[in-house]
């Protein structure tokens, strides 16, 4: 038949018009389109097979004509035109692919800059440091926000990220300084524009404040703890009822003043006897909280009282390696939060497995760490200079006075917690 545009324009969905004049050439008729289409036996495979020409009304029919004769004509020259046109649109979609992994791979995002920044942070913090930073950014940073150019995040979406963790501001305010620094270190690197606003220095400045302890439903405020001499007369005969690790690591806090995640990390071979029968521990300054600093040095611990018994307890038990030892491995040493989590547990507010009965402190509403406070407190008490008492809690010297300031204070190590010792031995 010839080409009729009313036949053309009544055409239903499904139906096609074929053209005596021209074998192979249809019109399709689907829902939204009429389709100029040259249907062929294929001369590779001997398949029919159809190629799309054109849109009617948009190519008239003599245009869908000439189209058809010039595939006619290559189908008679033994090209598959459908196989051809396939080829060509999957060498296009792979091309356009790759062209878009080639864009985001040099887009700079949000992403790529924390995981810079953590690499940085693999030569300058420990392990555990950066496994926190790292965790951090993949809890609270969601991928949206991640795969966001980073010199495209608007003052706007860091308000509203911080914002979206306002009920627990002490990890908003951590995340807040990570990402402050990770933008630091890329301007610094060049990463991103030098033009590019450093927006977590500004927004919610001040604003993310913890509410402090919270204890049976109820805020007590960020106290800063320490015990008083009385209490300590308390808590130490009630140490004996907690694990014999809890127990020994508690004691040494109160005795040394040291970290925690000092003490659970000494060794054997860190212990030694020097002048006037002292036991000494020389926690190596790699353990301390220091190491980042060069001016720092190791830390040196004299042992009297409890302390020595303890240590050179373990010392003997073990004789080499660690003298807290997991329960896991003896190449591993236990973990500080075991003794914080135990002394939660031991508390009397303490809502965990309550159905479990186990002795409650005496003394309440403290944590390990306030011990070392209690020690510092009381060696002012006690009137030790504060330049040794910071030396026997391993604080460096501020300023210029630590940079010139070489003095080990091993004497007066001695002297102070000695004297420690016996206000403590006092007190029972």
């Amino acid at each position: 038949m010839t080409f009729d545009a009313r036949t053309a324009k009544l055409l239903k969905p499904g139906e096609h018009i074929t053209f005596a004049d021209h074998p192979g050439l249809r019109l399709e008729s689907s829902i939204q389109f009429k389709t100029w289409t040259y249907r062929y036996k294929s001369p590779v495979d001997g398949k029919m097979k159809q190629v799309k020409i054109g849109r009617w009304p948009a190519m008239s029919f003599h245009a869908a004509v000439v189209e058809w004769e010039q595939a006619r004509e290559a189908r008679s020259q033994g090209q598959d035109i459908a196989a051809e046109k396939k080829s060509e649109r999957t060498e296009l979609r792979v091309a356009e692919e790759i062209k878009r992994k080639r864009e985001k791979a040099q887009t700079y995002t949000v992403e790529r800059l924390c995981e810079d920044y953590c690499k940085h942070l693999d030569r300058v913090r420990k392990e555990r440091g950066v496994k926190e930073v790292r965790r951090t950014f993949d809890v609270m940073i969601d991928q949206k926000f991640k795969t966001t150019p980073a010199e495209k995040v608007t003052r706007a979406a860091a308000f509203d990220l911080l914002e979206s963790y306002a009920e627990i501001p002490v990890q908003a305010g951590k995340l807040r300084a990570e990402l402050a620094a990770a933008w630091d270190y890329a301007l610094d690197a060049g990463r991103i524009p030098e033009t590019t606003q450093n927006w977590w220095r500004r927004v919610m400045r001040g604003k993310l404040r913890s509410k402090g302890k919270k204890l049976q439903g109820e805020y007590v405020g960020v106290e800063k703890r320490h015990l008083s001499l009385d209490e300590l007369r308390k808590l130490i005969p009630f140490l004996p009822n907690l694990s014999r690790n809890v127990c020994d690591v508690l004691t040494l806090y109160i005795w040394t003043g040291c970290r925690g995640a000092e003490l659970v990390q000494m060794t054997a071979e860190e212990i030694s006897v020097e002048a006037d029968d002292v036991v000494w521990w020389t926690c190596p300054k790699s353990k301390t909280k220091n190491a980042r600093h060069d001016n720092a040095t190791d830390l040196r611990v004299p042992l009297f009282g409890k302390a020595r018994e303890i240590v050179l307890r373990r010392n003997a038990l073990y004789k080499t390696g660690y003298l807290f030892q997991s329960q896991v491995s003896k190449e591993k040493h236990i973990q500080q939060k075991v003794i914080q989590t135990s002394v939660h547990w031991h508390m009397p507010y303490s809502m965990t497995l309550p159905e479990r009965v186990r002795p409650r402190f005496p003394v309440t509403r403290w944590s390990p760490h306030d011990l070392r406070r209690t020690v510092r407190t009381q060696l002012a008490a006690l009137g030790c200079p504060d330049s040794v008492a910071e030396a026997v809690l391993g604080h460096m010297q501020p300023g210029v006075k630590g940079v010139y300031n070489r003095h080990s204070y091993d004497a007066e190590r001695v002297e102070w917690l000695r004297r420690w010792n016996d206000t403590l031995n006092s007190l029972s």
